[in-house]
């Protein structure tokens, strides 16, 4: 579905990534790991197209994509929820859901309001409120529940649970489990390493902008290396 290859981005001089390359398969579920600063986000936002990369390619279902703006990969199919979630703070809950809905690449509605509202039953009371009125793990389960409404095919999940509460966090893992399980493909980052590698097929970690480690979550989970490259 998604294959980037030897990917370098740079920020001004910096350079970031070096020679990225991994491989999403339809439905399954991908592990993005590394400590702070490894080049996680700026891998996401490469494939999304907020970072232009300097070499290398992005492919979706085979068609080079490598550059193109975040619109166009939206619209072929890919939800994000960015880091620090982008929710619209004048808009209600109702309308960020609702401005977002669409039919997928595919022509499915298998996502509508009324299951967003059923997987994320605390919005629902919160229909009129404004995005900046929502406590933050509100929010995240806004800034999901808007990215699903797209119908994606794949699902970007960036720092998802960062800074909430404990019962918070759970609820959020129980609902990525739960898209998981739908089929839908996901590729997600969290500092929480072992939720990561409990809820994914694939583990890719990256150390200095370098993918140091890759391969399947169960057999990675148990590989002593997987801790030695996350410094815990």
């Amino acid at each position: 579905m998604l294959q980037v290859e030897a990917l370098h981005a740079h920020y001004g001089a910096a350079h970031v990534l070096h020679g990225v390359t991994m491989l999403i398969e339809p439905g399954t579920s991908v592990g993005l790991l590394g400590r702070n600063g490894m080049g996680k986000t700026t891998l996401i936002r490469t494939i999304m197209g907020y970072v232009r990369p300097s070499e290398g390619t992005v492919q979706w279902e085979g068609r080079d994509v490598t550059g193109q703006p975040p619109e166009r990969m939206a619209r072929l199919g890919i939800g994000y929820v960015p880091e620090g979630r982008g929710i619209f703070p004048n808009l209600s809950v109702r309308e960020n859901l609702l401005m977002a809905a669409r039919a997928g690449v595919d022509g499915s509605v298998a996502w509508t309001f009324e299951r967003v509202l059923g997987t994320f039953p605390r919005l629902s009371a919160r229909l009129g409120h404004g995005g900046q009125q929502l406590s933050g793990g509100e929010q995240q389960m806004l800034a999901i529940g808007r990215a699903l409404m797209t119908n994606p095919q794949l699902l970007v999940l960036d720092e998802a649970t960062e800074g909430l509460a404990p019962l918070v966090v759970a609820e959020i893992w129980r609902v990525i489990e739960a898209i998981r399980e739908t089929g839908m493909a996901t590729l997600v980052v969290d500092r929480d390493y072992r939720r990561v590698a409990a809820h994914a097929d694939q583990l890719v970690v990256l150390e200095k902008g370098r993918v140091v480690l890759s391969g399947p979550a169960p057999k990675l989970r148990e590989d002593a290396r997987l801790a030695t490259h996350l410094g815990v």
